[in-house]
């Protein structure tokens, strides 16, 4: 498919600004994919659609402070580092992203805060993509309290506003726990505490995955034939225990629900030829465009997604490609909250 194909015009103003104070109070978009009909309902009301023995796999990725900004040796120049990944752990060589990124070439020194940290660039990637290497000399938790002090919550630019302290908590999942995310599971953004207990009262079960979210899924799509994109690869886990309560589920008929796009990308990653999940453990580059046939969860959780992103292209692969189009365009009619502080959908 095309490109243009997953094009739509999405108002600036349903843009999510900020979350609401109430998580679970989010509207929530349930999609009858089969008899293609479409209900208004609140996130709670996920109590009332799910049952005993129901299993929700969520990723348990943690959001780290990814967005630094230094000055450049010499001139000063203000720079805006983007850390994407750690390369080299002894070395500590880091991918990153530098903006504006003409003015950063290899070998040139970037200083964070009052020098209390520094990095040489190494070499250049893509346009803005750089490799740099911290030099420190200190231990491991020194090294990451000091990113913690200078980076900042790396909420997506479409947040038209400045980083505020309360994004730290707004930002990260409840679920959060394995540090390496630069973007947030934003379909596990909407369970509170309170709607946990809840669900656990009733007996759904919770699985655990872990996919540390770099650009991929948001990265700007730059080919129309999108046969030719490359996703960017990403780090993930799937372990024993989660494969054990995924498969007894299915072999139950019970519902296995996908909570993002994250998890949902590294359940397809790891599929026996029976159509069962493999525990594995490895980086996913992986691209879902229609058509698809998906082979582990019989539901799947997501947020609203920007026009040509590859998180809207899979909601239009679960579903289909026509009736997701009617979906987006009745969300935008009932001013629904888009991207990662806005409302949710349920496919099922």
């Amino acid at each position: 498919m095309k490109l243009s194909q997953f094009k739509f015009e999405l108002p600036e103003k349903l843009i999510a600004q900020e979350p609401l104070k109430t998580r679970h109070e989010s509207r929530l978009l349930v999609v009858d994919s089969k008899n293609q009909k479409i209900e208004h309902k609140t996130f709670h009301d996920i109590l009332d659609i799910f049952n005993e023995d129901d299993v929700f796999v969520v990723n348990n990725t943690k959001v780290f402070t990814a967005r630094m900004f230094g000055q450049k040796e010499k001139t000063g120049a203000q720079i805006e580092v983007f850390l994407l990944r750690e390369l080299n752990h002894e070395l500590r060589l880091w991918d990153v992203l530098v903006d504006p990124a003409r003015k950063i070439r290899v070998g040139n020194k970037l200083y964070f805060g009052d020098d209390d940290l520094v990095a040489e660039v190494v070499d250049n990637t893509t346009s803005r993509g750089r490799t740099i290497r911290f030099l420190f000399d200190g231990t491991d938790e020194e090294f990451n309290r000091v990113v913690k002090k200078l980076g900042e919550t790396p909420i997506p630019k479409y947040i038209d506003r400045e980083v505020k302290p309360e994004d730290e908590d707004w930002y990260q999942s409840l679920f959060a726990k394995n540090v390496g995310a630069v973007a947030a599971p934003a379909a596990q953004l909407h369970f509170t505490r309170e709607l946990l207990m809840r669900l656990d009262i009733k007996g759904i079960k919770f699985s655990e995955i872990t996919l540390h979210l770099g650009l991929g899924a948001f990265r700007d799509i730059e080919v129309e034939d999108l046969s030719k994109h490359k996703m960017d690869s990403e780090y993930y886990n799937i372990s024993q225990e989660t494969c054990d309560a995924v498969n007894h589920a299915i072999e139950e008929k019970k519902r296995v629900v996908a909570i993002g796009g994250s998890v949902m990308r590294t359940l397809e990653s790891s599929v026996s030829s029976t159509k069962t999940l493999n525990p594995s453990e490895g980086w996913s580059d992986k691209f879902i465009t229609p058509p698809y046939e998906f082979n582990i969860a019989n539901a799947y959780l997501t947020n609203l997604h920007a026009p040509g992103s590859p998180l809207y292209m899979m909601a239009c692969s679960y579903s289909d490609y026509e009736f997701m189009q009617e979906v987006y365009q009745e969300a935008i009619k009932e001013k629904y909250r888009f991207l990662c502080y806005g409302d949710a959908m349920l496919i099922i």
